[in-house]
């Protein structure tokens, strides 16, 4: 998602509030449905067969508002077959956002089969089936012995991407019918995680959209011959979906047996072989965008009180960039380097130390040891960028939005976050949220900035912004989490958590080796 990660830093994530979204999988199938619809018949003509490319799945990231990680969602041409005597392609469909349990936002877990005819493109069986709530809800429709001539939302994407056609097409949702019409806007290059592409903008007009609060609806499609959707747009009064495309799965090509031909014999020419291109060799410790507020080899020092005792001293370090198993990654560290005699909150040596991603500071693994009662303080955790997928500790794996962040890769990310303070406080709208594993599953960190004031660090003032954070974990929310952002140089300036308190005592910077 490129955008990547909960909170992307070169496209930082600026504040809102999180707004309850009617149908979500028809709105977000129904912008797959019109990546094709720009030239040709306007009638819902048949089917080739070649629009099903069996194996073929192609996977979204999903943002809503300023947060470009919110969910996923992928299209799937699984199989061909026979379904009660006749020849059908079997197509799935799935949307999905993960632990965004905010009162003002909707989750939703909701998945398609539709068993198609092969000729046609029309479904012949569909069953749909919604897990956002407490108790599974699943919907079929049979028109195996009654068939219909109108389009649901999945068969219409492939019944657009094969008739490219400008015009009307039937389709019949939440027991309604809609008409889909599609015109041509402008020519764009989009870049995502799947690669880089010359697509045409296309402007979709439906009652459908008009119906769920849809205001505008644009699509870009690939100017290639398989005319990919690549970025989905949905304008509503409430907020912003985008779709990026991130994963494309192309299917095996089909292997076509032909007889050997009877061997002739010719002289082979004097060809030299040209050398392959040698691939750029990896630098390590690149430095990093001017945009992520600090830069390799920096080291934060803090002293910790606890309910004003000094207890200890801890240190923050971007400690170096390297190729890790093969991928480009930043290393940030957090270490107790002091200890106070008498001290048991912490222990000498005491560490976390993260991988993250150099450009979205997201992370792909967390080793943490303390000696804490927080489970989230010492343990492993690896983050699969890819699917959202979390492992940690032998259980199994859970899902989370892409771009999840951990303690500390928020504490460095934060540090570019356009964080301007509401006009009113009394209506927080830019409040930033960011998702973030602890424990053993993802919240949704809310972030409330505050305007500058004067703060008085090591016997000097120093302009600061406080910033409170909101886990919606009543554990971390009983400590009342903030952090002091200078007001100019965003460095942090000060933490608080409960009792405990850290404030920078020095700031350097020492270029690894």
């Amino acid at each position: 998602m490129s955008e990547k990660g909960y909170s992307s830093i070169k496209n930082s994530p600026r504040k809102l509030r999180f707004i309850a979204v009617a149908p979500i999988l028809p709105l977000l199938i129904f912008g797959w449905s019109v990546f094709a619809a720009r030239r040709g018949e306007t009638q819902a003509a048949a089917v080739t067969p070649s629009i099903f490319r069996v194996g073929e799945k192609l996977t979204y990231n999903i943002s809503f508002g300023k947060i470009p990680n919110a969910g996923y969602a992928e299209t799937h041409v699984v199989s061909k077959g026979k379904l009660a005597g006749k020849d059908v392609v079997e197509l799935r469909a799935k949307v999905k956002t993960l632990d965004l349990v905010s009162a003002a936002f909707f989750l939703f877990d909701e998945s398609r089969t539709v068993y198609a005819a092969s000729d046609t493109g029309l479904p012949l069986y569909i069953t749909s089936n919604s897990h956002d709530s407490a108790v599974p809800k699943e919907t079929v429709s049979n028109y195996l012995t009654q068939p219909t001539s109108n389009f649901d939302l999945l068969t219409l994407i492939y019944k657009l991407r094969d008739s490219g056609g400008i015009g009307t097409f039937p389709l019949f949702e939440g027991d309604q019918l809609y008409t889909t019409t599609v015109q041509v806007g402008p020519v764009e290059k989009v870049k995502t995680e799947a690669g880089e592409f010359d697509t045409t903008v296309s402007i979709v007009q439906n009652d459908f959209l008009t119906a769920n609060g849809i205001k505008e609806f644009k699509i870009n499609f690939s100017t290639d011959e398989t005319h990919l959707p690549v970025l989905i747009r949905l304008k509503t009064a409430k907020g912003d979906f985008r779709l990026m495309l991130s994963v494309i799965v192309l299917p095996e090509p089909e292997v076509v047996s032909a007889p050997k031909p009877t061997a002739v014999l010719t002289p082979k020419p004097d060809v030299t072989p040209k050398p392959s291109p040698t691939p750029a060799p990896y630098i390590e410790n690149l430095p990093l965008t001017q945009e992520l507020g600090f830069q390799i080899g920096e080291l934060l020092e803090y002293r910790i009180t606890d309910g004003g005792k000094p207890v200890g001293i801890i240190s923050l370090n971007a400690r170096g960039r390297k190729l890790i198993e093969k991928v480009d990654s930043l290393l940030l560290s957090a270490t107790i380097t002091g200890i106070e005699p008498g001290t048991t909150s912490f222990r000498l040596g005491d560490a976390a130390n993260v991988l993250v991603d150099p450009e979205t500071l997201t992370p792909t693994r967390i080793e943490s040891k303390f000696a804490s009662t927080f489970v989230g303080l010492k343990q492993i955790v690896t983050f699969d960028k890819r699917t959202g997928s979390i492992s940690f500790g032998g259980a199994q794996p859970i899902d989370s939005p892409i771009g999840t962040h951990s303690f500390l890769s928020l504490i460095y990310a934060m540090r570019s976050f356009n964080l301007k303070p509401s006009k009113d406080p009394g209506n927080p709208v830019n409040d930033t949220r960011v998702a973030v594993f602890w424990e053993a599953k993802s919240y949704v960190f809310t972030l409330r900035p505050s305007l500058p004031e004067e703060i008085t660090i090591n016997g000097e003032k120093l302009s600061a912004q406080l910033i409170t954070i909101n886990t919606g974990n009543n554990e971390l929310d009983a400590l009342a989490l903030k952090v002091w952002l200078g007001t100019e140089s965003r460095v942090p300036l000060r933490f608080s958590a409960g009792t405990l308190q850290a404030e920078l005592v020095s700031q350097t910077t020492n270029l690894p080796k």
